[in-house]
């Protein structure tokens, strides 16, 4: 440290500087750890006693509490995907007032750390949130909440989403058809399944219906089904010819994912699933702005590691008196939630006003990147 304070230039040599990285990203990793093992423990614990209630009404089923945990865990990846952007931001105000509050940052920028050196020395830790974000998100909790659902069913009723089921269309080169899935068990069949099939011009040709129905690859195959063929034919009297098929299979492009994003939340599903159902909607001519919005969602949530960085970085530049650093932490956590009831809500009034998906999307964090740059250049580059 000596000889960064006899002049800036030994400081930008590549050892030094790496060595004043690793402290940095290594107190703001640490902080950011234990900042999410606190929230873990606090959304764990009111997920165990919400399931305590719900071991209680379904003990007849052999719903038992270790079932229960099972449960709970498998709700910890999304938890931590919601939670990781503000504990970036708690723990790096910690570290940066810190620094400020015991003068070690003084000494570092006495030394030649600039502003925009320091910026993009976080950033770079940033980078490795946002992969880290993005991992969580797309691959692990789209899996842990896909077999916490089916957990749930299997002892406490089928996924549906109310009495009418789902509906889902498809348009194929000779028939359009209509979809109902009633539910979805636990073993990943369907249930309660119907497929109105209709010609181009807009006659009912069939209606097949099946109790259980289990989806493969580029078709579905319906067990025990019904098939109601009706006559079409203008210049033949009208009837109907049941038949009775023990298995029937229907080609079709429609995949246990796009099932599952009817009858499940679309904030679960992975980013390529999503784009895949939006692209399904819009060829079949159904409104996919929900799923719009949650796909950009999806795409700049990640992101936002970076604008808490962002912010916490003028805390650095702050002069603290003892005591005082809990105020700017608790400053810190109310700007993080902030944050996050700003991204529900424009989600939800850009569904409703039908906004542009990617700008719904995107203004919050445009919003508090603006807030942060303007933040960073009254607080660090004008003085």
């Amino acid at each position: 440290m000596a000889a960064a304070l006899a002049g800036h230039k030994p400081l930008f040599c590549g050892g030094v500087m790496k060595t004043i990285r690793k402290l940095i990203h290594g107190e703001i990793i640490r902080a950011v750890g234990f900042v999410i093992l606190g929230f873990l423990a606090l959304f764990v614990f009111f997920d165990v006693v919400d399931q305590l209630q719900a071991v209680s009404r379904s003990a007849m089923t052999g719903y038992q509490f270790h079932h229960a945990l099972i449960y709970v865990s498998l709700l910890i990846p999304g938890h931590l995907y919601e939670l990781l952007p503000l504990s970036v931001l708690i723990g790096s105000i910690f570290v940066m007032a810190r620094f400020a509050q015991s003068s070690e940052f003084t000494i570092l920028r006495t030394g030649g750390l600039g502003p925009w050196r320091a910026l993009g020395s976080l950033f770079k830790l940033g980078l490795i949130f946002v992969a880290l974000t993005f991992f969580i998100g797309d691959y692990l909790t789209p899996v842990a909440n896909r077999h916490a659902q089916l957990l749930k069913a299997r002892f406490q009723g089928l996924i549906t989403v109310g009495q009418t089921g789902a509906w889902l269309k498809e348009k194929q080169p000779d028939l359009n058809f209509a979809v109902n899935v009633g539910a979805l068990n636990s073993d990943g069949k369907l249930n309660r399944v119907r497929i109105h099939a209709f010609s181009p011009e807009g006659r009912l040709n069939y209606v097949a219906t099946a109790a259980v129905a289990t989806i493969g690859q580029g078709q579905w195959q319906l067990e025990q089904a019904t098939q109601q063929i009706y006559n079409s034919d203008p210049k033949t009297p009208a009837h109907i010819e049941t038949r009775q098929l023990p298995l029937w299979t229907w080609a079709t492009d429609i995949s246990t994912e796009m099932v599952a994003a009817a009858l499940l939340s679309p904030d679960r599903m992975q980013t390529l699933d999503l784009f895949q159902y939006m692209r399904h909607l819009a060829a079949n001519g159904q409104n996919a702005q929900r799923y719009e919005i949650e796909f950009w969602r999806k795409v700049f949530y990640p992101l936002s590691c970076l604008v808490m960085l962002s912010l916490a970085l003028p805390f650095a530049y702050l002069h603290f008196r003892s005591g005082h650093i809990a105020g700017y932490v608790f400053g810190g956590v109310m700007a993080g939630i902030s944050f996050y009831l700003l991204n529900n809500v424009f989600g939800f009034m850009g569904n409703l006003n039908n906004w542009q998906p990617w700008l719904t999307s995107a203004a919050p964090a445009l919003i508090y990147s603006a807030v942060s740059l303007a933040t960073f250049w009254w607080l660090v580059l004008r003085q």
